[in-house]
């Protein structure tokens, strides 16, 4: 039988919950008041250095007012809703993020919106023409490409950029000869060497490859 418990010992326990509990509840009761800063114009922190921003993304022009601090993944995301970019690492090693600068491909995460003003911005909801699908997009289907599918969108800007500029003939670190001129070969190697910047974290990689590969030949 449990020995009896002491009025202050009950008393402790019930004052520990209370301050516990309220802690744990804060962000849900009154913390995210506190938390996030007042906003000020046009969606930029009270006190925050603001920059007009133009930005032409998958053929459409906006004009914002941005935190001058704002990254090109988070204006995608917050302030135009295209949230087919996804927000991985934020450190650019994941390449979820990955969309298409004037045809390059970058990480939206470390590209601030500001240096992207007036430059064509393509993301992976512009890839498609109408009702049909690029045929990068084609290809990840045909080859089930992804499992989660949250890398999947900069899977595809980046196998899009990846085509283009083996076609260019820009060699890689596995291209055979660097002095050769005209379109590279895009073998599995090269192929992996240039997707590498592209992390699946389901292992889809096989299937990635043969996406890739068959988008090539369809693209040629």
């Amino acid at each position: 039988m449990d020995p009896p418990r002491s009025p202050a010992r009950r008393r402790f326990l019930i004052e520990t919950g209370v301050i516990t509990g309220g802690f744990a509840a804060a962000p849900i009761a009154g913390g995210a008041t506190t938390a996030l800063p007042e906003r000020a114009g046009d969606g930029a922190p009270a006190g925050a250095q603001t920059t007009r921003v133009h930005l032409s993304v998958n053929g459409r022009d906006y004009d914002l007012s941005l935190d001058s601090r704002t990254t090109l993944l988070d204006a995608l995301r917050e302030r135009l809703a295209l949230t087919g970019t996804k927000k991985g690492c934020d450190r650019g090693q994941c390449g979820a993020c990955t969309v298409l600068l004037d045809g390059r491909r970058v990480n939206a995460c470390l590209t601030l919106a500001a240096t992207a003003s007036g430059a064509r911005v393509v993301t992976v909801e512009g890839l498609a023409r109408g009702g049909t699908l690029h045929p990068v997009q084609q290809a990840f289907v045909a080859r089930d490409g992804f499992q989660c599918g949250y890398c999947t969108p900069g899977q595809i800007c980046s196998a899009v950029a990846c085509i283009d500029e083996a076609r260019a003939g820009a060699v890689s670190a596995v291209t055979p000869d660097v002095r050769a001129q005209g379109p590279i070969e895009l073998t599995d190697d090269e192929i992996r060497e240039r997707m590498s910047g592209n992390i699946c974290r389901c292992g889809a990689y096989v299937n990635i490859v043969a996406a890739v590969r068959d988008a090539d030949k369809a693209h040629g």
